[in-house]
C-alpha cells in the first residue's frame, strides 16, 4: 500500500511538471558555390603532370581537392560545350552544335544551374566568361545581380584589340582594316583580320580582363556577404585565357626558360585517320603574322607555347587571389569549389593548332572539385573515372540539397568524392561536326570564307576528303550533315562519323584507337578489329544511358 502512494505521487509530480519548450532548430545555411571557369584550357598545369607548366595555385588546389583524370566535354568548342554543361542537356538535346546559336532562343524555358540556384534562395552572379559571350549571358534568368562594379578602384582597359603595347594595337587595326578592303564588311564577324596571336608587355595583373574580373568577382563576394551574410551565393568566375589572343604580363613570361620548352612530339595524323577529322588551324591562321598555309615553323611553335604557358600561369594566379580571398573572408568551410576548362586544346599535336576535333588533346579537360566535408581519404586523390562536364549541374544540385530537374543529361559525381576508385561509367560521349570542313566557330564554311586567304586550304584538305571517301563524297553531307560522335571508355576511344540529321543512317567511317598501347592516339586500328568495331558499335547505341554506373 505504502509503495502504492508512492507511484501516485511520482505520478502526479511529473504530471504537473511544465513541458519543456521545443529549441529553435536553425537551418543550416546552405553552402555557396565557387565556380571557377577557364578557357581553353588543356590538363596543361602541374598536378596532371606537365614538366613545365607554372600553376602552384591550382596545384596547391589538387592537393586538398579531387583531380578527375579522365573528365571530357561534350563538345570541344565554346559555346556549345558552355551551354551543355549550364544546362545539364546535351549538344545535340539543345539544339547548340555551333557558336552561333544562343541556347535560350534555342530553349526558351530551359533552366540552368545558376538559375536552379537562384530560385533555391542563393545570390547568383558571375564576372568575366562563363556563357559564351556577354551578350548571351542569360542575365535576366540565371543571375539575381550585377557584379560590384561600384567597388571596384581599379579601372577596366578598354585597349583597342585588349593589346597593351601601341605596336599591336596597330597591328590589330591593320589586319582588320585589310580583310575589310579586300572581303567585306562581315570578314571580321567571321573571325578574320585579328591582331598577333601573343603579346608581352610590362603591366598590371588587371591591364588584361581576366586580371579585372578576378578583382570584380572578389569585390563582388565581399559586398553579397556585407549585404547579406546570412544568404549563400553561387559566384561564378569566368577566365577567358588561354584563349587566344596569348596576352600576359611580363613576369609570367619570365617564369619560363624559353630553350625548356619541349615541343610537340606527335605531330603527324593519326595512321589511318579520318580524312576530315582534323582542320588546318583556321583559328591560328586568322591572326597578324601567322603563316596563312604550310608548316608552322618551331621558332614560331615554340613562342606560341610559351605564350600559351604563360597565360595558364596568369590564370592560376588569378585563382590562387580569389580562393585566398575566399579563406580571408572565412567562408572556406561552407564553400563548394569547381574548377574547369571548357575544352582541350591542340599545341601542334597531330600537326594541327586550337580545338574542335573529335581527338583526346581537344576533349579531356581539367576538372578539380573541393568540398568542405570531403573525407580527408580523398584530398589530394586523382580519380580515372569517366566523367563529363555535363555532370557537374547534378552534382552541384546534390552537394547542395536541391531537387535536379528532370531534363538533367548528366549523372552526379559525388559518390566519386566518397570513393574516387570506385567503378563508375562505362563511356563519356563527345561530339564535333566535320572539323575539316567546318569554320572555327563550328559553322559551315561559308562563301566568304572560301573567298579568302584560307580558300586553298579548304580545297587541300577538300582533296583528302574524296580521295578517301571516294563514292560515299557528298558536299552536303559532308560539309553541313556529317558529325564525328566520340566515345571514350577505359581503354578505346571510338569514333563514329554520320549523318547526325538522319539518326538511322549507316556510319560512313570508323576511328578506333588503344590507349593502353597508343595513348596519343597514332594509328586508327577500326580496319584491323572488325569485331572490335561492332562490340564498341552496340555500347555506342545504348547512348549516355546505356552506360551509367551500375
Amino acid at each position: 500500500m505504502r509503495l502504492l502512494k508512492i507511484v501516485l505521487l511520482l505520478t502526479i509530480l511529473l504530471g504537473c511538471k511544465t513541458k519543456e519548450e521545443p529549441k529553435d532548430i536553425q537551418p543550416t545555411k546552405k553552402p555557396n558555390i565557387l565556380f571557377l571557369a577557364i578557357d581553353d584550357l588543356r590538363p596543361e598545369i602541374g598536378a596532371y603532370g606537365s614538366e613545365i607548366a607554372v600553376t602552384p595555385n591550382l596545384d596547391k588546389f589538387a592537393s586538398d581537392g579531387l583531380l578527375f583524370n579522365k573528365a571530357y566535354c561534350q563538345e570541344p568548342i565554346c559555346s556549345p560545350s558552355r551551354a551543355s554543361l549550364m544546362t545539364g542537356a546535351r549538344p545535340e538535346t539543345i539544339n547548340v552544335i555551333e557558336n552561333f546559336t544562343y541556347f535560350r532562343e534555342a530553349n526558351p524555358d530551359i533552366v540552368t544551374v545558376a538559375q536552379l540556384f537562384k530560385s533555391n534562395g542563393y545570390e547568383t552572379v558571375h564576372t568575366g566568361k562563363i556563357f559564351h559571350k556577354p551578350a548571351w549571358a542569360d542575365n535576366e534568368k540565371s543571375w539575381s545581380r550585377e557584379p560590384a562594379h561600384d567597388k571596384m578602384t581599379i579601372k577596366k582597359s578598354k585597349a583597342p584589340g585588349g593589346y597593351a603595347l601601341p605596336e599591336n594595337q596597330e597591328f590589330s587595326k591593320k589586319a582588320t582594316a585589310e580583310v575589310i578592303a579586300k572581303y567585306g564588311e562581315n570578314a571580321p564577324r567571321n573571325g578574320l583580320g585579328k591582331g598577333p596571336a601573343y603579346e608581352r608587355a610590362d603591366v598590371e595583373d588587371t591591364f588584361y580582363e581576366d586580371g579585372y574580373n578576378a578583382e570584380l568577382a572578389i569585390a563582388t563576394m565581399k559586398d553579397m556577404v556585407e549585404k547579406n551574410p546570412d544568404k549563400p551565393f553561387f559566384l561564378g568566375m569566368g577566365m577567358k585565357k588561354p584563349h587566344l589572343n596569348w596576352m600576359a604580363p611580363s613576369k609570367y613570361w619570365d617564369l619560363y626558360d624559353p630553350e625548356k620548352i619541349k615541343l610537340a612530339t606527335l605531330t603527324d595524323a593519326p595512321e589511318n585517320g579520318a580524312s576530315m577529322g582534323l582542320h588546318p588551324s583556321f583559328e591560328l591562321r586568322a591572326r597578324y603574322g601567322i603563316p596563312k598555309k604550310g608548316p608552322i615553323d618551331d621558332e614560331m611553335a615554340r613562342n606560341l607555347k610559351h605564350a600559351y604557358l604563360a597565360c595558364v600561369s596568369y590564370i592560376d594566379a588569378q585563382i590562387g587571389k580569389m580562393i585566398d580571398a575566399l579563406d580571408e573572408a572565412g567562408l572556406r568551410d561552407n564553400t563548394i569549389i569547381m574548377i574547369w576548362s571548357d575544352h582541350g586544346f591542340h599545341l601542334g599535336d597531330m600537326g594541327i593548332w586550337c580545338k574542335a576535333t573529335n581527338y583526346e588533346i581537344a576533349t579531356r579537360v581539367p576538372l578539380m572539385v573541393w568540398t568542405p566535408d570531403m573525407p580527408k581519404g580523398t584530398r589530394g586523390k586523382k580519380s580515372d573515372a569517366l566523367v563529363e562536364l555535363v555532370d557537374m549541374y547534378p552534382t552541384l544540385c546534390e552537394l547542395a540539397g536541391i531537387e535536379k530537374p528532370s531534363h538533367l543529361e548528366g549523372h552526379s559525381f559525388v559518390p566519386l568524392l566518397e570513393d574516387p576508385s570506385r567503378e563508375w561509367k562505362s563511356a563519356a560521349f563527345s561530339q564535333f561536326p566535320t572539323p575539316a570542313l567546318r569554320e572555327w566557330a563550328a559553322n559551315p564554311l561559308s562563301k566568304g570564307m572560301r573567298e579568302t586567304y584560307f580558300g586553298p586550304l579548304i580545297e587541300e584538305v577538300e582533296g583528302k576528303i574524296k580521295a578517301q571517301m571516294k563514292d560515299k563524297w557528298d558536299r552536303e553531307l559532308f560539309e553541313n550533315n556529317l558529325m564525328g560522335y566520340a566515345m571514350r571508355t577505359q581503354k578505346y576511344r571510338f569514333i563514329v562519323w554520320k549523318d547526325y540529321t538522319n539518326k538511322d543512317s549507316e556510319p560512313l567511317f570508323y576511328e578506333l584507337y588503344d590507349h593502353q598501347t597508343d595513348p596519343g592516339e597514332t594509328k586508327n586500328i577500326a580496319d584491323d578489329n572488325p569485331e572490335l568495331v561492332k562490340q564498341l558499335m552496340g555500347q555506342f547505341n545504348k547512348g549516355w544511358k546505356g552506360n551509367l554506373p551500375q
